[in-house]
């Protein structure tokens, strides 16, 4: 028997056992992640450039006899059983949508699935924009392989959790937070071709901190803006591709051939083609920046990211704006920008180690007197990806 790495996996699997009356065939952990630099990028065949941080889901899972899996979410105190001949998304229960879409594309894919039991804890905030959803699909698509014996390749599974979002859950994200679920290094960033799905590990210089703030918004409006943000960069794929049919995607598109067709964009598409395209390049700044050492050009990229989803995508909100500023003030801030989609959620800084403790401080203290809310605050490790502890 393997001993589980944290002291989540230890709590998740003694659930299993008090739940079930026997100990778990194995758990797994797959992490949440903050994105760096590189935001509403993916879903153009862009470039990212997120971590995979210290915060995980954990599922502990054993077999059952029958074609049921039996499901508890320990963290909102709900269990759900679902039919593996008759998946289908639930109105009620939603949170199982995200291990059942899982299921039901590993089955079309013509893997046979066995029944389950299945606990599931985390420690990645909900609704703040760390991927607890890709987390969650992640964590469940290596449960339901492991309990067969059966592997896929990373890739594979990446694709299959990105499907269960999409066509199951109806969030018509991109690829990169269950990428960066599955593939995260200790202390080093992902960049990720989001078209060619190469990647590379981007080692993090030492002597800094990423915080992360949870401004208390929950992203209320961050599907149905997103999924319109989609149509929005569509629209300008089909102007842009008029005039050179190569165009797929804003990837293909330049900041001068912008210029040069931006009259017949409209001012909104053309804000939205301004911040992708701006922002595919400051991803490749950065991962330059990174690897020179340069981290006071990283922070500047990283304000320069924000001010761009804040004017030209129009995805921020007075809050993520606060934290931004709020943190701008304090020596030995590098950076600040939001994180994920927008409309609330999470804020990162980073800052040198030496005054990381002024920065929290600070949000504590200002953030409520400007919004009225209490922060959440994590300081961020960069961790490892997805990990099995078979028993």
């Amino acid at each position: 028997m393997e001993t589980p790495r944290t002291q989540l996996e230890c709590e998740v699997a003694s659930l299993f056992t008090a739940r079930f009356g026997s100990k778990p065939f194995c758990v797994v952990s797959a992490p949440g992640r903050v994105n760096l630099i590189g935001e509403h990028t993916d879903y153009n065949d862009g470039f990212v450039l997120p971590a995979a941080i210290n915060r995980t889901i954990a599922i502990a899972a054993g077999p059952r006899p029958d074609r049921n899996l039996m499901i508890h979410a320990e963290n909102i105190g709900a269990t759900i059983l679902l039919d593996l001949n008759d998946l289908t998304p639930r109105k009620v229960g939603a949170w199982s949508n995200y291990p059942g879409g899982v299921a039901y594309f590993l089955q079309q894919r013509g893997i046979s699935l066995r029944g389950a039991n299945l606990v599931i804890k985390g420690d990645i905030p909900r609704g703040a924009g760390l991927s607890s959803s890709a987390a969650l699909e992640v964590a469940s698509a290596y449960a339901f392989l492991t309990l067969i014996n059966h592997t896929l390749s990373e890739i594979d599974v990446i694709k299959i959790c990105q499907k269960a979002e999409n066509d199951f859950v109806g969030v018509k994200c991109g690829i990169m937070d269950q990428f960066i679920s599955c593939l995260g290094k200790k202390d080093h960033a992902l960049k990720i071709d989001c078209r060619s799905l190469t990647y590379e590990h981007v080692p993090f210089p030492p002597g800094v901190r990423l915080i992360v703030c949870d401004t208390a918004v929950k992203r209320a409006l961050a599907s149905s803006e997103y999924n319109k943000r989609r149509e929005e960069c569509n629209a300008g794929v089909v102007v842009f591709a008029r005039h050179m049919p190569e165009v797929r995607k804003l990837r293909d598109v330049t900041l001068p051939q912008l210029r040069l067709y931006e009259t017949e964009l409209g001012p909104v598409i053309l804000r939205r083609s301004r911040h992708v395209i701006t922002e595919n390049d400051r991803v490749e700044r950065s991962v330059t920046a990174l690897c020179t050492g340069d981290l006071e050009l990283f922070g500047q990229l990283m304000y320069a990211s924000h001010f761009s989803l804040r004017d030209d995508y129009q995805v921020s909100c007075p809050e993520l704006d606060a934290v931004v500023d709020i943190c701008s003030a304090v020596e030995g801030v590098l950076g600040a920008r939001m994180t994920g989609a927008g409309f609330g959620g999470c804020a990162i800084c980073l800052v040198r180690e030496p005054q990381s403790e002024k920065v929290i401080d600070q949000l504590l203290l200002e953030y409520p007197r400007r919004t009225g809310k209490t922060p959440g605050i994590v300081s961020c490790t960069f961790e490892n990806g997805v990990a099995v502890t078979k028993f």
